[in-house]
């Protein structure tokens, strides 16, 4: 499958480069006469996501202004899904390529530069080309739809920022994510992130963290063993974002400092009804959903666009020094967090399709 594509049933495929014309994506797969809420599907809807994941929004983010005004160009007739490829596009319009000049023919260290010369021959320098984060748009807009679907479910996804640098959120306080830049459930956190990201722009630096995301209401049963398990798919669908480095489920890495006895998740029936007492599986068992909460960490890395000097090469691989200039997020987890959302969202609407094959 090529590499611009995600999805089987419920499908996208993104295009557009981060100073090209537009980003945008093809969505296939959504039934005919689906509406959101009830209601009219219109921009609104859509828009209420990508509005999350839009730059300029603090002093924690880029700089670069865009509206990322989403229009609609196919696929919905008066206000319903006519169940043809609904494509979504967002004009570029506060790109400033003018920055990339100088380092066209760098290789900037912990950027694509390299590696996508080298496989296609070609690349577009300009803000990242298609390795850039603006790429993420075509994801929250097709997750925007996954998302409504499956809150016809009864299915809610949840994410936020746990951790920056070495600051760690203590408290858990879902009414706070919203209110805050760095978007952490933990207040008192949240102020000491924010100081973390901004002391790392002053030096010219940037700064890594690490990201939640809860599935709530999902229900038994979705996932394809043996190769299409439904943590293998939600860490395919993650990790595929450009600056995570590292996924893990319930527990995770903390299992391998647990014995069975602690790290099983032992059961019981509660009135009828079987009951886990923990969720150190994540809400997963032999990549089958258990019922319970799915819990998703993301390792995100610090944005390997600096201004600090950097040791590098050239195209004609002769040693230089880069400068990267321009308007970079010195923390890319407060954007990250729809971003994760909306890749989760079109890993389970997928499995649901699936599943209600079977039935």
């Amino acid at each position: 499958m090529p590499g611009n594509i995600f999805g089987k049933n419920f499908q996208l495929m993104s295009f557009g480069e981060s100073h090209g014309k537009a980003v945008g994506v093809v969505v296939d797969g959504v039934k005919s006469g689906l509406k959101i809420d009830g209601l009219k599907i219109d921009e609104k809807d859509i828009q209420a996501e990508l509005d999350r994941r839009r730059p300029g929004q603090s002093k924690v983010s880029t700089p670069r202004k865009e509206a990322d005004q989403v229009e609609i160009v196919s696929g919905i007739f008066e206000g319903k899904t006519t169940g043809t490829p609904i494509c979504l596009i967002v004009w570029n319009k506060g790109m400033e390529s003018k920055d990339y000049g100088p380092i066209k023919d760098l290789f900037r260290p912990g950027q694509a530069d390299y590696t996508f010369l080298k496989k296609f021959g070609i690349r577009d320098y300009r803000g990242g080309g298609r390795a850039s984060g603006r790429e993420t748009i075509a994801r929250v807009a097709a997750g925007a739809i996954a998302k409504k679907m499956l809150e016809k479910k009864g299915v809610k996804i949840v994410g936020y920022t746990i951790q920056v640098g070495n600051i760690l959120a203590e408290e858990f306080n879902e009414n706070e994510i919203e209110k805050n830049p760095v978007r952490c459930p933990d207040k008192k956190a949240a102020k000491k992130m924010e100081k973390t990201i901004l002391d790392a722009r002053a030096d010219g630096n940037s700064i890594g963290g690490i990201v939640e995301i809860i599935a709530k209401g999902v229900p038994v049963g979705l996932g394809e063993p043996a190769f299409g398990k439904l943590d293998a798919e939600l860490a395919k669908a993650l990790v595929s974002i450009g600056a995570v480095k590292g996924v893990e489920f319930g527990s995770g890495f903390a299992a391998a400092e647990l014995s069975g006895k602690e790290n099983n998740d032992e059961m019981q029936s509660v009135n009828g009804k079987i009951k886990f007492k923990s969720n150190n599986a994540g809400g997963v068992l032999g990549g089958i959903s258990t019922g319970q909460n799915l819990i998703m960490r993301i390792a995100v890395k610090p944005t390997s666009s600096i201004s600090q000097p950097q040791q590098t090469v050239d195209v004609k691989g002769k040693n230089k020094t880069v400068v990267t200039e321009g308007r970079h997020d010195p923390c890319i987890c407060p954007r990250i967090v729809p971003v994760a959302e909306a890749m989760v969202a079109l890993v389970l609407a997928d499995a649901l399709m699936v599943q209600n094959a079977r039935e």
